[in-house]
């Protein structure tokens, strides 16, 4: 091999590794959290959140848990078909969405600490599989409010 090969191929790995570590940056999720909220309840036994998550990082994500401190008793459900049931997760896929909303996915809380008023602040943890946890500060609403994600609902895949 000539010197003139050798230093061209060297020039090659150089540019290939300055690529892989700038698109590295990107292949991670990047999540941010959007209108959340929680419809004021009609009692204490249990309240729903809702919110979204935009994904635009290069790597898929899964909201695996939330904490909150309205009560211990914290579960991810979906509605489907007029059943609610429990599930594991949700998927936030790279350069998508996650919407939690009436009629699909949300937050289940049950057993609160009392009915929550109008315009309170609750916290939201909520912990992914892959990306640092997120603290969300949700506001209680009034039963009828409709945040602008809501006009879009997609289903969430669990």
């Amino acid at each position: 091999m000539s010197a003139l090969s050798a230093l061209s191929a060297l020039a090659a790995l150089a540019a290939l590794a300055g690529c892989s570590s700038a698109s590295g940056a990107t292949e991670r999720p990047e999540l941010r959290v959007d209108h959340p909220y929680i419809p004021r309840p009609a009692s204490a036994e249990m309240a729903a959140g809702y919110f979204t998550v935009s994904n635009t990082g290069g790597r898929d994500d899964r909201l695996v848990e939330v904490v909150s401190d309205l009560t211990d008793d914290v579960s991810l459900h979906e509605t489907a078909g007029g059943t609610m049931r429990e599930v594991e997760g949700f998927d936030i896929p790279a350069d998508g969405t996650l919407r939690l909303g009436r009629g699909g996915g949300h937050v289940m809380l049950m057993g609160l600490q009392g009915r929550p008023r109008i315009g309170q602040k609750v916290t939201f943890e909520l912990r992914f599989e892959t990306s640092e946890p997120i603290t969300v500060e949700v506001p209680v609403t009034a039963m009828t409010y409709r945040p602008p994600s809501e006009e879009k609902t997609e289903k969430p895949t669990g």
